[in-house]
């Protein structure tokens, strides 16, 4: 658990930075637009680069804290053997598409970007980066699911 909530620190503080930067980003977007009169030419694609990260790595923060979205009505209704099961399914389940479709699908779609040496327009850095999010999210909710199901009580 000690690993855990130190992961839980480092992702709580880069989604915070993130955050941050973006706000920033934005602010001196609407200031060069509206009161220089030259808008900027990075920030609209840095913002939607920052919120793609901030959101595929704000998903991963949410699943290990275990504060998703999910209709919970039948579990409530179950008995604790029953509620055990279930969690046990959901999480792996989520491991399944966390593996399938975000480290391998994720990890494939970063070597082709990086193979094609794909740049972004305004920013001219490599979109293996951007794409990098995907796999790295979900080898952090691979590993919140793994966690979960040793600590399943």
């Amino acid at each position: 658990m000690a690993l855990r909530k130190k992961i839980d620190g480092i992702l709580g503080n880069l989604l915070v930075l993130i955050m941050g930067v973006m706000v920033i980003n934005v602010i001196w977007q609407v200031f060069t637009r509206f009161i220089v009169g030259t808008p900027s030419s990075f920030t609209d694609e840095l913002a939607r680069y920052l919120m793609i990260w901030l959101g595929i790595l704000g998903a991963a923060y949410v699943s290990g804290k275990n504060m998703h979205v999910a209709i919970d009505v039948l579990p409530q209704k179950a008995s604790a053997k029953t509620q055990k099961k279930l969690k046990l399914i959901v999480s792996v389940l989520i491991i399944l598409f966390a593996v399938l479709a975000m480290v391998i699908g994720g990890s494939r779609l970063v070597y082709i970007t990086y193979v094609l040496d794909q740049q972004s327009p305004a920013l001219q850095i490599p979109l293996a980066v951007v794409y990098l999010a995907i796999p790295l999210s979900g080898l952090l909710i691979t590993y919140y699911k793994i966690s979960d199901i040793l600590n399943i009580e």
